[in-house]
């Protein structure tokens, strides 16, 4: 099975994979360190979920392009990975793929874009 089909297997049975407390990062944490260049945040959401608004500055890396696009996602151990998503169903699901080929160095990020765009936090929409 591929990534793509693999993580979308995963998001679409509402299978919630088993992570640990050092795998999910808060929006605050994930916000702060994004933006002090201290970790890349990949926006996995479809493109219609991108039109919404992004995080400025975000790698938009839809879920389903995953298995394509595997390349890239930073594969440096030193250089943090911050998945996020709507909610944060489908970055976890991700994230257990991720794993599974070796991405030690990838967390999710709690409450996704929906929280962020709740809060009211500056967001652009994608470049075409």
């Amino acid at each position: 099975m591929t990534l793509a089909l693999l993580v979308t297997a995963l998001a679409a049975a509402g299978c919630d994979p088993a992570v640990a407390d050092t795998d999910v990062v808060s929006l605050d944490t994930a916000r702060a360190e994004f933006e002090a260049g201290r970790a890349v945040l990949i926006d996995i959401r479809e493109p219609a979920e991108h039109a919404t608004g992004v995080a400025a500055g975000a790698q938009l890396l839809p879920m389903r392009q995953l298995g394509a696009r595997l390349g890239e996602i930073p594969q440096d151990p030193a250089q943090p990975v911050l998945l996020i998503c709507n909610t944060q169903n489908r970055s976890k699901a991700t994230l257990k793929a991720l794993r599974e080929r070796g991405y030690g160095h990838v967390r999710y990020v709690s409450g996704g874009m929906s929280e962020w765009a709740r809060r009211g936090w500056p967001m652009v929409k994608p470049a075409t």
